[in-house]
């Protein structure tokens, strides 16, 4: 059986005596140390190479943040705070889960699943592009959604905001075109046109279009325009 190592990093010492008690249910946990600030967390990652933090958001000397800011490779990362404002920044700090206090030991035990279905090399350095497999987190008003990025079959402008489509559906995020792209990575979402990001591996059939474009019909059945002036990058980029 898969160990993981495992780090809590609370302020509260009464919070991470709770976890301890919830993680004894999951044989393949070992706790390997404490931390209750921005300072010993990064001592503690350093000397004890933990496989997964159980990290705060709230701690002295800064905050969760921080602390992975200041790692030069995290390990896997699932918060577990009392804040669910956090959850957007969470993700797109590669976290792999986001746990509200008081910690359910159902959410614990999918937590604890998700980790173990990552491979056992911890997370890409920040700024690294998003793999199909990876998680992440959208909230569009009281709506929320987590899904993995391989999901998304396409992305369309609407001035500082953007349509994220998957599933069927689609969450509104207040994020540019630009800082999504470089979030995605560049072999599976290409820029369709000025205003769309296009899943090429949603793509079920493409067709030509107006002019030299073509019309691309992604799967679920929705018809993506790649324009005149990208229809040369996409035909090398798809060509044999």
């Amino acid at each position: 059986m898969r160990r993981l190592r495992t780090l809590l990093v609370d302020d509260s010492r009464l919070a991470r005596g709770e976890l301890r008690t919830l993680l004894a249910a999951h044989a393949e946990v070992d706790v390997v140390g404490e931390a209750d600030d921005v300072e010993a967390a990064v001592a503690a990652v350093a000397g004890l190479q933990p496989d997964l933090l159980l990290l705060d958001i709230q701690l002295p000397g800064g905050s969760g943040f921080d602390v992975l800011e200041r790692l030069p490779r995290a390990p896997h990362v699932v918060f577990c705070t009392a804040y669910d404002q956090h959850a957007v920044r969470a993700f797109e700090a590669n976290a792999l889960d986001y746990l509200l206090k008081p910690v359910e030991p159902a959410r614990l035990a999918q937590a604890l699943a998700r980790v173990l279905q990552r491979p056992s090399e911890p997370s890409p350095p920040r700024g690294t592009p998003l793999a199909a497999g990876d998680p992440v987190f959208l909230r569009d008003g009281e709506r929320c959604w987590f899904l993995k990025v391989g999901e998304i079959s396409h992305i369309e402008i609407d001035g500082n905001y953007a349509h994220v489509h998957f599933r069927g559906q689609r969450a509104l995020v207040q994020r540019s075109l630009a800082l999504l792209e470089e979030r995605l990575d560049p072999a599976m979402f290409f820029r369709a046109s000025r205003g769309v990001l296009v899943n090429l591996r949603q793509v079920r059939n493409v067709e030509a279009g107006v002019g030299d474009g073509y019309t691309l019909h992604l799967e679920g059945g929705t018809q993506v325009e790649v324009s005149r002036r990208q229809a040369r990058e996409f035909r090398e980029r798809l060509a044999l």
